[in-house]
């Protein structure tokens, strides 16, 4: 037991690390040969930032643990709209345009409603992966027309690299990628038999877990003065219900047992993701004292399952 458990957490510590570093360099190989950043940040940042969720989507379709990858996608969602905003803004207060919060809100709101749908009959099939990745791209677009691209690249790419140095990165982060995804959803699989608890309790955590760098990340960010942008911290909620699952979609067909458990977290996902949004637009952004709300939304989504 102590073996898979040590081999799960080591997947999730190489998936993460491994999308990082890829993304990032991945960006600064693009400044480097001059490509704007505002077609990095809609581009190669608005979907490598959720490449935990797609590897973890390919293998568990791939495996049949549908569960665990609804599980990890609706983790990863709840922890960043709850849980990523309240560590920003007990940091710094995070502002915002009400503008950008329709833009993105929106949209987020949008991916998780199609998820929700989708999966009314237990079973997401390739035509509707297809679909949900056609879903993404028109969110593209909308990313294009409302020039939010550049901001995101600003918060994520530090400097322009050189192909040597930025191309063995980006290699060793898709190693690191394929190998810690593989790691992550085998064990976990064999994590839930072992305790005989739902595949799904073990996506959610899965997806708290793949969410934690993200979150330390932005609250170093707000602690050293810089904006976080509303894009950075709903750009990956976007992606993830519509694109990370479609992709899972496309191996094979994505079939969770727990269709109760995925329902009522799913319904929890969709209201607190309103709530927070409500707020942001209402007050045009989140202070300290609505942090703690946000916080404490986070806490009854571990006990949905």
């Amino acid at each position: 037991m102590l073996v898979e458990v040590g081999l799960f957490l080591l997947g999730l510590t190489l998936l993460v690390f491994g999308a990082d570093r890829a993304v990032r360099a991945g960006g600064e190989l693009a400044l480097y040969y001059g490509v704007s950043p505002f077609f990095i940040g809609v581009t190669v940042i608005s979907i490598g930032t959720s490449v935990p969720e797609m590897t973890t989507s390919i293998y568990a379709a791939y495996y049949g643990a549908g569960d665990l990858v609804v599980g990890n996608i609706v983790g990863s969602e709840t922890s960043q709209i709850t849980l990523a905003i309240a560590v920003v803004a007990l940091i710094a207060p995070i502002v915002t345009e009400r503008k950008n919060v329709m833009v993105y809100g929106t949209a987020m709101l949008l991916a998780m409603i199609i998820m929700f749908l989708t999966l009314d009959d237990q079973v997401i099939g390739r035509s509707e992966g297809v679909l949900m990745m056609l879903a993404y791209a028109q969110f593209l677009y909308i990313l294009y027309t409302s020039e939010g691209g550049e901001e995101i690249t600003e918060e994520v790419v530090d400097t322009r690299e050189p192909p040597q140095r930025a191309i063995p990165w980006i290699f060793l982060g898709l190693v690191f990628i394929i190998g810690g995804g593989h790691l992550l959803v085998t064990n976990g699989v064999t994590i839930a038999r072992l305790l005989a608890v739902p595949e799904y309790l073990v996506g959610l955590f899965t997806g708290l877990g793949t969410t934690a760098p993200e979150v330390v990340v932005a609250g170093i960010a707000a602690k050293e003065g810089s904006d976080i942008s509303v894009g950075t911290i709903l750009g990956s909620n976007i992606t993830d219900p519509v694109f990370s699952l479609g992709v899972g979609a496309l191996v094979a067909d994505v079939t969770i047992q727990d269709p109760g458990s995925v329902s009522l977290s799913l319904s929890y996902m969709i209201v607190v993701s309103l709530v927070v949004l409500s707020l942001m637009y209402w007050r045009e952004g989140i202070d300290r004292r609505m942090a703690v709300l946000c916080l404490l939304l986070y806490l009854p989504s571990l006990l949905l399952y």
